[in-house]
């Protein structure tokens, strides 16, 4: 299975892989987050939120924290 968008469109915000799936996940995390807590039903996966997101331009590896919280 491709990934859609193409992974040289996700270079663009995102410098390489590694970094791309931890900004991504934490992307994820968060919009799973707010969705839980306003009860909200998503229509997609978090994760392809976060990448179609990050397609977009909405966020870059500078704008998204990816340290995990304890």
């Amino acid at each position: 299975m491709m990934l859609y968008p193409a992974m040289n469109k996700l270079t663009e915000y995102v410098p390489n892989r590694y970094m791309m799936v931890n900004v991504v996940a934490r992307r994820a995390r968060q919009i799973a987050d707010e969705a839980e807590q306003s009860g909200e039903k998503l229509a997609e996966k978090p994760v392809t939120m976060a990448i179609n997101e990050l397609a977009e331009g909405k966020f870059n590896a500078g704008t998204i924290d990816t340290k995990i919280e304890e």
